[in-house]
């Protein structure tokens, strides 16, 4: 297993199906157009071996489907199905929800445990402005059917000063009226915000998020696992929330996730524009591939940063987020 000298490793994969949305939300893309699939995408195949590659050749323990939007692929039943049957500790989902309705079934067959929900507001004419598509209603039927499948839900909320603010707490009321944690998520500095006034103009950091809460409910700081994105909070007999906190409390320190594109190329670091193709090594024996494998691991860990956060022109959605 590759260790770099901060003791990190990889433990965590984030897998994208189709760099295609159905959503062109106004913090992931600049110009309103909907994100398209990458030319040569894997097949479903080639990411399940992909996956299980990773899991023996770099101690991957944990996974989680992402796009784009991952139910907009056709590979989503073939590849969820797969994926559950690999030695995995913990396989997650991340998904606008839009079409959460019609994939109940495969989910619930599956036996997937976890989802998250990308939502920024509860008012429909707020949601079509930040989305530019979609609609609310159906999200909101497809978060109840998710919730009465038992599955473990998340909502992540990117709250933008000017955007959507007032929905902060209305939001976390909602959530803890249904078990449900929210994470929001601070404005990240990358794709065309990277070099954008929007960005300083929108950013919402940890204090300003914990002065609002504070306003209405005593909460407290909680543990949450070593290598976790989200610092969390809970409020007694309500309910809880974490912040992922990439600017205010930066977390690249013991960050162990690792990305697997759409059309194959390996990213260890959102800040950083290096990738590292998988094509050849899939077409390999499996003792030739997991040799094969440790020298993109290797490049893979030193793009890492070593303490905060940069940013990169990269777009999210590209590759996983």
């Amino acid at each position: 297993m590759i260790v770099d000298v901060q003791g990190r490793k990889f433990r965590n994969l984030r897998l994208s199906l189709t760099a295609a949305c159905n959503y062109a939300c106004t913090y992931c893309v600049p110009d309103g157009k909907k994100l398209q699939a990458a030319s040569s995408e894997l097949s479903a195949d080639e990411m399940v071996r992909a996956v299980q590659l990773l899991v023996e050749g770099a101690g991957i323990e944990k996974l989680r489907i992402t796009g784009g939007e991952p139910l907009l692929s056709d590979k989503f039943d073939d590849v969820i199905v797969g994926v559950m049957g690999l030695n995995l500790s913990d396989v997650a989902l991340t998904t606008n929800g839009q079409l959460l309705p019609r994939k109940v079934e495969v989910i619930k067959r599956s036996g997937l445990r976890r989802i998250n929900i990308s939502l920024d507001t509860l008012d429909p004419n707020a949601f079509r402005s930040i989305a530019r598509s979609g609609d609310l209603a159906t999200v909101l039927h497809g978060i109840e059917l998710m919730l009465d499948a038992g599955l473990k839900v998340k909502i992540n909320m990117v709250p933008m000063r000017t955007v959507n603010m007032d929905q902060v707490m209305p939001m976390l009321d909602w959530c803890m009226d249904r078990n449900v944690e929210l994470r929001f998520i601070e404005l990240m500095n990358m794709g065309h915000l990277k070099h954008n006034a929007v960005y300083q103009r929108d950013f919402v950091g940890m204090d300003d998020l914990l002065r609002l809460v504070g306003a209405k409910y005593e909460y407290s700081r909680v543990d949450a696992d070593y290598d976790s994105t989200s610092v969390r909070y809970e409020i007694a007999n309500k309910g809880s929330f974490g912040i992922i906190a990439n600017e205010s409390e930066p977390f690249c320190s013991s960050c162990t996730r690792l990305r697997l594109s759409s059309n194959g190329y390996i990213y260890g670091c959102l800040s950083s524009t290096s990738r590292h193709a998988m094509h050849e090594v899939l077409q390999l024996p499996k003792h030739l591939a997991l040799n094969a494998i440790q020298s993109i691991l290797r490049g893979a860990l030193a793009d890492k940063q070593p303490v905060a956060f940069t940013g990169e022109v990269t777009v999210m959605k590209f590759i996983g987020g």
